[in-house]
């Protein structure tokens, strides 16, 4: 037996260079399925040169089972027989010690060294508490039911796909546990409840039982504020074991905080019914960002109004009668009206994109953003993907794409950034952010020379389930616009206006993918080189 697969190699070959963090690229976690697979295959490997020594073994002792009880029933008149002697002598003497020697033989080295050589290339701690907060963020964002996620019923699985993406009680014990530990109390009572849930429905755990769980619960519940909560669940926990000790003592402390609070409660309740007369009375116009993007992300608030849509066209577009598209003109469709946000239909071929993905696959690292104070490149929590950067010159497709983009946009590429590819995690976003330079960030793209980003060209490599409302879309949360993921197409608009101003409502944000596997290319262009390419004005207009 091979000590490893093919893909074992491939694996090592691409993560001899790059961190971890697999769970910010959907890309790379497939190699890790393959990994598995090629496991998988050692494992049973093993189990059955067990199997072949057990079977061995058992047929030895089938037979002398049958010869030790006829032998027993008259021993000496059984050794009478000098032949029945003389094999006694060699069984103890040879015999004995070969199915020693089988029994000891350790038939686990080949699979052993395998998994001791993949594991090294494993996920690690870090991996699994970031795919655990990209389901909490999924959940969030989405407003899913713990349930929902449980039995993998997600909008738009299919009942195949969600027979095999089930939770079990261990599963959901692990992710409250994880957020526990982040101090997240209100995801921890969540997954500690659906934990419990399961359990009362029959679900077994040899890991996990229905007094640990009611622990953490009890605590989560408490740390939220909800006093009368977390005294239920202790005194249930208490049922099931009635010595627990930390259990008794919190039954004491919840009992005593609980009438303490209902004193205060008496005295505050005329002022808190004044607080709720204001709470209603107060205008809900104003919405924190994240909470908008989050609503944009579920197709919620976007400002597609009759009277905007009927200023949205499709249209055959030949960029002013360029040569390329005269005869065979590109798809064009207006996405929005201002910020005039246009997409390019059916604009790369499928052969295309892939090689793109095929080229950048090896060369993925996690994105980073630059830090607004230090100007140094880091990776942060509200950006979960990989990214890889094309030059023109390393492969023919990758210069088609650039001239594309040149003759459709009619802007100049020379000085536009290479092409970056991104391939997004388990929940994987981008969150509300700028793709220009601001005034307050009078460094951003100084070493490049080509001054700030004109104009941004995103192409969609391929869509995260492009038949379900909710996951990957593009939303620009100032305007209230949600450009939804289609393979094969390309969204483009301008970041800074004629002026040269930058335009602040082109904030926009990759909702985090629900369903599928995200890549997008990118295209920066900058604004050197455009002097005869687009007009400048004084006027902030489009």
């Amino acid at each position: 037996m091979a000590l490893c697969g093919w893909w074992l190699i491939h694996f090592l070959i691409f993560t001899s260079c790059s961190a971890h963090d697999f769970f910010t690229s959907i890309g790379h976690m497939t190699d890790l399925l393959f990994t598995e697979k090629d496991l998988v295959t050692s494992l049973k490997d093993y189990i059955r040169a067990e199997e072949s020594k057990l079977e061995q073994i058992k047929k030895w002792a089938d037979k002398l089972d049958v010869l030790s009880a006829a032998a027993t029933q008259d021993p000496e008149g059984f050794l009478g027989h000098p032949v029945n002697a003389f094999k006694l002598m060699k069984r103890l003497n040879t015999e004995w010690g070969e199915l020693e020697s089988l029994v000891l033989t350790d038939v686990s080295d080949v699979f052993i060294s395998n998994l001791t050589i993949q594991r090294q290339y494993f996920p690690n701690d870090d991996d699994q508490t970031g795919a655990a907060k990209a389901l909490m963020r999924l959940q969030d964002t989405y407003q899913l039911d713990t349930n929902a996620i449980s039995t993998g019923e997600l909008p738009g699985s299919s009942s195949t796909s969600s027979a095999w993406s089930t939770l079990t009680v261990d599963d959901c014990y692990d992710l409250g546990k994880v957020v526990y530990s982040e101090a997240d109390y209100y995801h921890t009572e969540l997954w500690m409840a659906q934990a419990l849930r399961q359990l009362d429905q029959g679900e077994t755990s040899r890991a996990v039982d229905a007094v640990t769980v009611l622990d953490y619960l009890s605590y989560s519940v408490y740390q939220q504020g909800e006093l009368e909560r977390a005294l239920e669940f202790t005194r249930r926990l208490l049922d099931l074991d009635p010595t627990h000790q930390r259990a008794n003592g919190n039954l004491k402390y919840f009992e005593y905080q609980l009438a303490k609070q209902k004193k205060v409660e008496k005295v505050e309740e005329k002022e808190e019914e004044s607080k709720v007369r204001q709470r209603r009375e107060s205008k809900d116009d104003y919405l924190p960002e994240r909470k908008k993007y989050e609503q944009l992300c579920r197709g919620q608030g976007i400002k597609l109004t009759p009277r905007r849509q009927s200023r949205l066209f499709c249209r055959y577009y030949d960029n002013n009668r360029h040569p390329r598209y005269v005869i065979g003109p590109v798809q064009q469709e207006d996405e929005w009206d201002s910020p005039h946000i246009v997409r390019y239909h059916n604009i790369v071929s499928e052969k295309d994109m892939e090689k793109v993905k095929e080229l950048a696959k090896p060369r993925l690292r996690r994105a980073t953003i630059s830090n607004p104070v230090t100007g140094v490149l880091e990776t942060a929590h509200y950006r979960i993907s990989k990214s890889a950067w094309l030059g023109a010159y390393e492969h023919p497709v990758v210069d088609k794409i650039n001239q594309l983009i040149e003759d459709v946009t009619g802007l100049n590429v020379k000085t536009a950034e290479d092409l970056q590819v991104a391939n997004y995690g388990l929940g994987g976003q981008y969150e509300p952010h700028f793709d220009f330079g601001r005034k307050d960030e009078p460094d951003a793209f100084e070493e490049l020379g080509t001054g700030n980003r004109i104009a941004t060209w995103l192409l969609y490599v391929s869509a995260a389930m492009t038949d379900v409302q909710a996951g990957g879309a593009t939303v620009f949360t100032d305007i209230g616009a949600a450009v939804k993921p289609k393979k094969g197409t390309a969204v483009f608009w301008y970041n800074l206006y004629p002026s040269g101003e930058g335009d602040y409502r082109t904030r926009h944000a990759a909702c985090p993918v629900l369903l599928g596997n995200k890549w997008v290319s990118n295209k920066w262009i900058h604004e050197r080189g455009q002097e005869f390419r687009r007009r400048c004005s004084l006027n902030e207009t489009d």
